[in-house]
């Protein structure tokens, strides 16, 4: 697949295809060290992290002890001062059990950190890097405004933002707008949260986009092996995944959910993150386990919902999320009715 130059940021990767181990805190340590080992001795070199996936950064740490200096790390903190910066950026590198990190990223901030700003967060960063504990600055965001606002700032090396078969006009700006300034492009969601099923057709997509690096958020096996497989033998856009990405498009662009949870919160407690997108998983993944008591009765919280807008003020996406909660809540008994009728 021929090497990656990734922005100017001088990382230069073998492939390019990175590891998301946010669904390493699901699983346990030494099936997480078992996946990130054999996806090392399998060519990935670029692997993404955060210092709010609980145990995912120490994680990383036991696998790679030893190796540090044949791959590169990125991780994130949320801090909103520099204070909490300093104790993030500290943990991390106690927990990653390395004494730089290669990629250090805001973690989707509501505002776009720079220079002399009161919250000192920009320049705790510059003093980390001067410090040569990171070496290159990140931002990762939902939030088109704070991404373009990054971009056009010329502060940042990177940005990280939800990019997939899905993604539009507003996302291919992002990413021209990166290409013009030099900074790489990582692509989060790039199964948007498990709603694309493919994952030769997404790797193939990702090919097409010669400055984007895809991150895979990797929990099994399986899943690794088929990002091995593509990594290995490449992956060709065919005529049938483009007509498979423009039925997709035509059936979820928009209004779709996508999972990323930046809504909760809900103050009576409905799973807005997975109740928004149980019609759509009913649909591309058909399984029982949606159908079960347990999701049952996670749905008919949806019958307390206050109507508040809470959720739909802190959607990056702009839904009417009440109105999309009420679309899954009345399909999900049809499906349930349909299910026990074929039963």
């Amino acid at each position: 697949m021929g090497k990656f130059e990734f922005g100017k940021t001088g990382i230069v990767l073998e492939a390019k295809q990175g590891f998301g181990a946010l669904p390493l805190q699901r699983i346990s340590r030494d099936d997480a060290v078992f996946l990130l080992r054999k996806a090392y001795d399998n060519g990935f070199r670029y692997f993404d992290t955060a210092r709010a996936y609980s145990d995912s950064e120490e994680k990383l740490g036991y696998a790679f002890k030893g190796i540090r200096e044949d791959l590169f790390i990125a991780t994130k903190t949320q801090a909103m001062n520099a204070e909490a910066f300093w104790k993030d950026l500290e943990m991390s590198l106690k927990m990653l059990q390395t004494d730089y990190i290669d990629v250090y990223q805001f973690h989707n901030p509501p505002f776009c950190p720079k220079p002399g700003g009161e919250d000192g967060l920009y320049d705790a960063m510059l003093e980390a890097k001067a410090q040569g504990k990171i070496r290159h600055i990140g931002i990762t965001n939902h939030r088109l405004a704070v991404a373009q606002e990054a971009i056009d700032s010329g502060l940042y090396e990177t940005l990280q933002f939800p990019f997939s078969i899905l993604s539009g006009e507003p996302e291919m700006k992002l990413v021209e707008g990166c290409r013009e300034k030099g900074m790489g492009f990582v692509a989060m969601k790039s199964l948007a949260g498990g709603l694309i099923n493919n994952g030769y057709l997404a790797a193939a997509f990702r090919q097409e986009q010669d400055i984007v690096l895809p991150i895979w958020g990797v929990q099994r096996e399986s899943e690794l092996d088929e990002f091995i497989d593509c990594l290995k033998n490449g992956s060709e856009m065919t005529d049938e995944f483009r007509s498979t990405i423009e039925k997709d498009r035509k059936e979820l662009a928009g209004t779709f959910c996508r999972g990323c949870g930046y809504c909760m919160p809900c103050p009576v407690d409905i799973s807005i993150r997975d109740c928004a997108r149980v019609s759509l998983m009913l649909r591309r993944a058909p399984s029982a386990s949606w159908l079960t008591e347990k999701w049952q009765n996670e749905m008919r919280k949806i019958e307390n919902c206050l109507h508040c807008y809470q959720c739909a003020s802190k959607c990056p996406y702009g839904l009417d999320t009440p109105e999309v909660l009420k679309a899954n809540y009345d399909d999900y008994w049809k499906f349930l009715e349909a299910f026990n009728a074929g039963k």
